[in-house]
């Protein structure tokens, strides 16, 4: 008799789906039969964790959730680094063919977490995580100007005198006076441009 022929890998995952697919299935068609379906304006209404949705879905997004969102991502994306690392450093296989695959995978991953965690060190030093900042940084500079002349010059009354604001168009006086001169000339250009023949073959 011939031997049964065996159901490869892909096949168990195929029938795998399958059978997820199917039961999911089912357990929505019995839902649909057995569950009693009183829809109402309360249940049909935006379900918002068990508050009362108030005013329009569109509102503006707080932007200091992307930097959390970007600081997981940043450190998900090292996990997926690690698994092959983590491989690596403990085949056997590998470690017996040549000892240094080992020292070398357990290099490189130090220095990729130590990159990763001197950046967050920095993001975490500087304040960036903080939901609401207690103090406000304010920019400082090594100019050697002393502040007293910065003084002096903005209480300066002068040409830096702060005009006062006000909505009536103000004409100034140049503008007023008519003047009755004759036109004058269209300007002449500042250079001639200069053509040279060719010089003719005798």
């Amino acid at each position: 008799m011939d031997a049964v022929a065996q159901i490869s890998e892909f096949g168990k995952i195929l029938i795998f789906l399958i059978t997820g697919i199917v039961a999911i299935g089912g357990l929505f068609f019995v839902n649909r039969l057995l569950a009693p379906r009183n829809p109402n304006t309360e249940k049909l209404s935006t379900y918002e964790c068990g508050e009362e949705p108030t005013g329009n879905a569109w509102l503006p997004f707080n932007s200091r959730f992307y930097v959390i969102a970007l600081v997981f991502l940043l450190f998900d994306v090292e996990m997926v680094f690690v698994f092959p690392w983590a491989t690596v450093f403990g085949n056997r296989e590998i470690i017996a063919a040549d000892a240094r695959w080992g020292w070398i995978s357990l290099t490189e991953m130090f220095i990729f977490l130590g990159v990763l965690i001197l950046g967050l060190a920095y993001v975490w030093l500087k304040g960036d995580l903080n939901w609401i900042k207690p103090t406000v940084s304010l920019p400082q500079t090594d100019a050697r100007i002393p502040q007293a002349l910065y003084d002096s010059l903005n209480t300066q009354q002068g040409n830096f005198r702060v005009k006062e604001f006000s909505l009536e168009v103000s004409i100034p006086a140049a503008a007023t006076v008519t003047t009755t001169a004759a036109p004058s000339e269209p300007r002449k250009p500042m250079f001639k441009p200069a053509f040279k023949k060719p010089a003719n073959d005798a």
